[in-house]
C-alpha cells in the first residue's frame, strides 16, 4: 500500500495509525479511527480498511467529514466521523484509476492506495467518485435510560490493556452512582490510572472521549469478565 501511495506521490508523509484492530473487526476499526483523527492537520487524507466484504459488490467511498479526507469501504466504518462532522460522501470511480487487474483480496493496495496517493497529490474528491447518499451505516448500542435515575449501556470493545470502553460519557455519570459491569462493580470515578487503589476497578474519563472501566495495571476485562457487548448499568445513589 505504502509503495502504490509513493508512486503517485512521493513527497508523501506516510504514518502508521494503527495495525492492531481485530479482524473483521468494523467497529474496532471505527473506534481507533474516531480517537486519532482529529490531531492530524487540516487536508489530511485517512484510509481505514477493515474490510470484511472485500471483492464483493460493496463499495469504496471517499467521505470529506470536517477538515479531512478519508477513504473507506461501504461498511460502517466511518460512522463516527460522520456523526461528529457535516459530511459528503463519494463513491470511488474505482474503473478509471484503480490498479489493474484489481485483487479481489486486496482493495487496499489496488483501490484504495491510488485514490490516497491521487489526493494528497492534489486530485479534487469529485475526480474520483460520484456523490450518493445510500452508504452503509454502523449500528452501535445506544445509551438507554429505562428509569429515573438509571443508565444503560454496553462495552463497545476491550483494549490491550483490558480497560473496558463503554459507550457511555463521562458527563453522563450522575456525581453518585453504582456502575455495574460483569462481575464488577465500580463506584469511584478517578483522574489518573495512579490515583486508583491496589486491586481497585474503577470509572475513568478514556482518551477515546468515552466512559471506561480500569485497574491500575490490571485488567479491569478479566477481573469484571465482561467483553464487548456486556451490559453496562448504572444506578443513581
Amino acid at each position: 500500500m505504502k509503495g502504490v501511495i509513493l508512486c503517485f506521490h512521493p513527497q508523501a508523509r506516510i504514518v502508521d495509525l494503527c495495525h492492531q484492530v481485530g479482524a473483521y473487526d468494523v467497529l474496532g476499526g471505527a473506534l481507533a479511527l474516531a480517537a486519532s483523527y482529529r490531531y492530524f492537520p487540516p487536508g489530511t487524507v485517512h484510509l481505514a480498511v477493515v474490510d470484511p466484504g472485500v471483492g464483493s459488490a460493496r463499495r469504496a467511498l471517499l467521505a470529506q467529514a470536517g477538515e479531512w479526507l478519508f477513504l473507506a469501504p461501504d461498511n460502517g466504518l466511518l460512522e463516527l466521523v460522520w456523526r461528529r462532522h457535516p459530511h459528503r460522501v463519494l463513491a470511488l470511480r474505482t474503473e478509471e484509476f484503480a490498479l489493474q487487474p484489481i485483487s479481489n483480496t486486496f482493495h487496499a493496495r489496488d483501490v484504495f492506495a491510488p485514490a490516497a496517493g491521487r489526493l494528497a497529490s492534489g486530485a479534487r474528491p469529485e475526480d474520483l467518485g460520484s456523490p450518493i447518499t445510500d452508504y452503509a451505516r454502523l449500528e452501535i448500542p445506544p445509551v438507554r435510560r429505562p428509569a429515573p435515575g438509571r443508565l444503560e449501556g454496553a462495552v463497545l470493545q476491550v483494549d490491550r490493556f483490558g480497560n473496558l470502553i463503554t459507550n457511555l460519557e463521562p458527563a453522563e455519570l450522575p456525581a453518585a452512582f453504582l456502575l455495574r459491569a460483569g462481575g464488577a462493580l465500580v463506584t469511584t470515578l478517578r483522574s489518573s490510572y495512579a490515583a486508583a487503589l491496589p486491586g481497585e476497578i474503577f470509572a475513568i474519563a478514556g482518551s477515546s472521549g468515552y466512559l471506561e472501566i480500569s485497574m491500575n495495571q490490571a485488567s479491569a476485562a478479566e477481573t469484571a469478565g465482561a467483553a464487548p457487548g456486556t451490559i453496562v448499568e448504572v444506578l443513581e445513589s
